[in-house]
């Protein structure tokens, strides 16, 4: 093979790579006026460019540091603080390797002060602010903002501006749209450029639909409920990103992204259209309103709807090409903010492993500080002790006869879930109950049966891998005649 050819086929498989990054992960944000509970929710899908990641549970105890400098993951180097909040986190199997010890990936977690981060949905930057603002090597990425924001914001909008200082400071290494919420409000945050950022509260009683493209767009500049870097406007106005910016009318999507990407307004358009679908909105607008209303009040199942969803009998059928519910999913969380709840239990992770129509929701308790052994373990290969894989096989092995195999995941899936969220009803009523004669036992009694619903759905999901792999083995039989079986039976 000549070089120049060689050459292109090395291009040619990075871009692809870089292409299956940048369209991964879905996800929601929605406000406590709008779910039935009234709890808070941000919610998002992991995907990845491959089928095959493992992920970990873990908890980040509180700290008090003695060092003065703060080496994450990615080589960026930022002054350690005194102190550092405890989180939990849902790094990648291969951290420490990665990262030396640095913490990569940790996705989502949840703080002692129930403040929550989902990060990221990664996002494309259009030419001319890359060149009018280049993206800085080492600054702030997708893999270290868990780590670096949750051990320090006691509220959501604390989060924002810190990580938004870190970022006008040091520099972001890439677009990015994430998602930070306490029990009083939910902030989605943006990244544009090298330097430049934006976040605005999300409505009460609205939700946002994202996919990777930037979303912010039709704010005011001055609103309190909108936060950014310093001199945006003015940037947008010195290298013309926009034909004639308005401060009161704001898009940062068009000035920094890239608008109207089918593969990302597709999806925008899917979960509005579940949502919201008294509004009839035409498919593949350029761009689609930042916030709605649903026409009912959201529930868990709902969001679970939105993050499974194809294009399967809606106007996209036959042209939609990137769905949400895609193979390359490797978790998905719904993280609820419940200021109803006493503090201890306000803040629970929805956590599902693989696929997540085809896998559970389990809830944990933020009072969950050690998790079962096989939540903790495995790599990319895989192996019978891994949480992970249990999930992620099962839908590996369903592909062989989908079906038939697919209908007995999903229907085991479906009863296991109705009754854990009868059971998680049920606990909340207990704890707050218990909570007020007995703290300690109170929230003893939440990390139990968090444990415990680990423990069981990893059991039924190995019964039905055992169920499946039993029935291909005896599928693959070669029936004897009579004459052949009495030959054998007479050796």
């Amino acid at each position: 093979m000549n070089i120049t050819i060689a050459f292109s086929l090395v291009v040619i498989t990075l871009i692809s790579m870089l292409s299956l990054t940048a369209e991964a992960n879905t996800g929601l944000i929605i406000g406590k006026k709008a779910t039935v509970d009234g709890s808070i929710i941000i919610a998002r899908n992991e995907d990845y460019e491959v089928n095959n990641w493992n992920k970990y549970q873990v908890y980040r105890p509180k700290v008090t540091t003695t060092t003065k400098q703060w080496l994450l993951g990615n080589g960026l180097v930022v002054p350690m603080p005194p102190n550092l909040y405890a989180y939990s986190a849902m790094p990648d199997w291969n951290a420490d390797t990665l990262a030396h010890q640095g913490k990569y990936f940790e996705e989502r977690g949840i703080n002692q002060f129930n403040v929550a981060v989902s990060a990221t949905t990664s996002v494309d930057i259009n030419q001319q602010a890359l060149a009018a603002d280049p993206l800085v090597k080492n600054g702030v990425v997708e893999a270290i903002i868990p780590t670096l924001i949750l051990p320090q914001a006691k509220t959501a909008k604390q989060g924002v501006e810190l990580l938004g200082r870190y970022i006008e400071q040091y520099g972001a290494g890439e677009g990015n749209s994430l998602y930070i919420a306490d029990i009083n409000q939910a902030w989605l945050m943006e990244i544009g450029s090298g330097h430049h950022w934006i976040a605005v509260k999300v409505p009460d009683d609205s939700y946002a639909m994202l996919a990777n493209g930037l979303r912010i767009h039709g704010i005011n500049l001055h609103s309190k409920n909108v936060l950014h870097s310093k001199g945006l406007f003015e940037f947008v106005l010195q290298h013309k990103l926009l034909a004639h910016p308005q401060q009161a009318d704001f898009n940062f999507a068009k000035a920094f992204g890239v608008i109207g990407d089918t593969a990302n307004v597709d999806r925008e358009w899917l979960g509005q259209q579940i949502l919201s679908r008294s509004v009839g909105q035409q498919v593949r607008q350029l761009q689609y309103p930042l916030f709605m209303k649903p026409d009912t009040k959201i529930s868990l199942s709902n969001v679970v709807s939105v993050l499974s969803a194809t294009y399967e009998n809606t106007a996209l059928a036959h042209s939609g090409d990137r769905p949400i519910r895609v193979d390359r999913q490797i978790e998905s969380h719904i993280i609820q903010l419940r200021p109803n709840m006493p503090a201890p239990f306000q803040g629970v992770i929805w956590q599902s492993y693989g696929i997540l129509s085809e896998s559970i929701l389990i809830p944990l308790y933020a009072t969950l500080h050690d998790f079962p052994p096989a939540y903790k373990t495995g790599t990319d290969e895989y192996s019978d002790d891994s949480a992970y894989w249990q999930f992620r096989s099962l839908t590996t092995l369903a592909t062989t006869h989908p079906i038939k195999y697919l209908s007995f995941i999903n229907n085991n899936w479906q009863r296991a879930q109705h009754k854990i969220y009868q059971t998680f009803a049920n606990t909340d009523k207990r704890l707050i109950s218990l909570y007020q004669q007995d703290p300690t036992a109170a929230v003893k009694a939440s990390t139990e049966y968090s444990t415990r619903q680990l423990n069981q759905m990893l059991m039924l999901a190995k019964k039905m891998r055992y169920r499946i792999m039993t029935d291909l083995t005896k599928s693959t039989e070669n029936g004897y005649s009579s004459s052949n079986y009495m030959s054998i039976i007479s050796i």
